[in-house]
């Protein structure tokens, strides 16, 4: 297991905050973040999902409030970061690699997508239409238009 650099605070005021490590920029950046803890640890479970079916090692801190200050809380997806077993990759017959579970994975992927855009832009009590309207935006449109669709909001909720 490589050492790799402790996690800085993240900027702004205390709030639920995931930092994922990336071992190519040797460096942490903000995965997930919201008012309330639990959205945080939902995004985290997805997004660990998604590492690790790409056969990547995860390393996740997870930041919150406590007495008014940033404090580092202990994650169990943190600790447990051993990449994916490949050998369910190595078995097309088992069904990992199917094209049907990729456009599943990347469909839920352009979903945790829209569902962070949002967050930036402060929309983080979402109704069941709403969550209904970014499931089916997740399905119909492609990776980049999802992308690009994440930004404006972004930009709208003053981030830039």
């Amino acid at each position: 297991m490589q050492k790799r650099p402790p996690c800085p605070p993240p900027p702004g005021a205390p709030r639920w905050v995931a930092m994922f490590h990336r071992p190519g920029q040797d460096s942490w950046t903000v995965g997930a973040e919201s008012p309330d803890r639990a959205p945080v640890l939902y995004a985290v479970g997805d997004m660990t999902q998604t590492v690790r079916a790409r056969g990547e090692e995860v390393a996740v801190a997870l930041w919150g409030p406590e007495a008014g200050a940033w404090h580092l809380f202990d994650t169990p997806a943190a600790r447990d970061t051993a990449p994916a077993p490949a050998a369910s990759a190595a078995t097309p017959a088992s069904g990992a690699g199917t094209p049907a579970k990729l456009a599943e994975r990347m469909t839920g992927r352009r979903h945790q997508v829209l569902l962070a855009g949002l967050g930036k832009a402060g929309l983080y009590d979402l109704s069941a239409e709403d969550g209904e309207a970014v499931r089916a935006m997740a399905e119909l449109l492609d990776e980049p238009t999802v992308r690009r669709v994440a930004h404006w909001l972004v930009v709208a909720g003053g981030e830039r």
